[in-house]
């Protein structure tokens, strides 16, 4: 019987295991073991719905009470009901750092970290010889963030714009907020091996966006890039001003070719007919470092 609240954090790490096909068992083990309870301030919590269409507008419903078991389910769970601000779905998290396949001892960089639940779970993943670097544009989300994860002595924390903070050499980097294109600087600070991944956007009116993860390997002056998943849910843009500047001053040094393109375009059609579209995950070499933009 299921009743503790280790009880319901392991079989959330299991259900999680299950929807987001996780290969990593440290993984697993850091959603049966950080407690997201800590991340998401008093409850009771308001979780997120988007209905049977993605499209739509977001509701949110109370919890009953501020149990924290109540909050160990694969749901996004408010941050901020008026933005729309949520922790996001565990599931599309976890296959995401899944994907980066992160080590013990790497070093990894989070961009758009929020309040750092998910920072938490990657720095479990790198162990404490490895390092985390959490990015966050918004001041307050920042100091929450730098507040829950203090006991990961392994986490730094900085307020700041994600696409022009030197975060040094690393392994990974996760960026999670939607952009159009990859910032030269973590293109240039990707280790030998180095994995980037982040949300390409799509324009879909408002301020937000929908569109596909990439997923970018440095093999040596190459970058390897292929769609890893698509991203029907929208992608919130928090940084859109500052972005559009960086795409004047400091443009991408990754193209997309016909090929990526193409896939893209007809994810933009599926996503439109209410449909479904799953790319294959496999690596293509379909740019080179320094290509020209398109």
């Amino acid at each position: 019987m299921i009743s503790t609240l280790e009880d319901y954090r392991a079989f959330y790490a299991e259900e999680i295991r299950a929807v987001a096909g996780l290969r990593s068992e440290v993984l697993v083990h850091a959603f049966a073991t950080v407690p997201r309870e800590r991340f998401l301030g008093p409850g009771p919590w308001k979780i997120a719905s988007l209905g049977m269409n993605m499209s739509q507008t977001v509701r949110y419903l109370a919890t009953a009470d501020a149990d924290p078991r109540r909050v160990y389910h694969n749901v996004l769970i408010s941050l901020d009901e008026s933005r729309q601000l949520n922790n996001g779905q565990p599931s599309a998290l976890a296959a995401w750092l899944d994907a980066l396949c992160l080590k013990q001892g790497e070093r990894f960089v989070h961009i758009g970290a929020g309040v750092g639940y998910y920072t938490a779970i990657a720095a479990e993943a790198v162990g404490p010889g490895g390092s985390v670097l959490a990015i966050e544009v918004e001041p307050e989300l920042a100091s929450r963030a730098r507040r829950n994860l203090q006991p990961w002595k392994n986490v730094e924390v900085v307020s700041g714009d994600g696409s022009r903070y030197d975060p040094g050499p690393a392994d990974a980097i996760f960026v999670n907020a939607g952009v159009t294109h990859p910032a030269a600087l973590w293109l240039d600070r990707l280790k030998p091996g180095g994995r980037l991944l982040y949300p390409l956007t799509f324009e879909a009116g408002g301020a937000g966006g929908k569109g596909c993860m990439i997923l970018v390997k440095r093999d040596g002056e190459r970058a390897l890039v292929g769609i890893h998943a698509d991203c029907l849910a929208p992608l919130r843009r928090r940084n859109g001003a500052k972005a559009a500047s960086a795409r004047t001053a400091n443009p991408p040094r990754v193209a997309l070719s016909p090929e990526l393109e193409a896939k893209a375009t007809r994810a933009r059609e599926a996503e439109a007919q209410g449909a479904a579209y799953v790319c294959g995950c496999d690596y293509e070499t379909i740019v080179r470092r320094g290509a020209h933009c398109t």
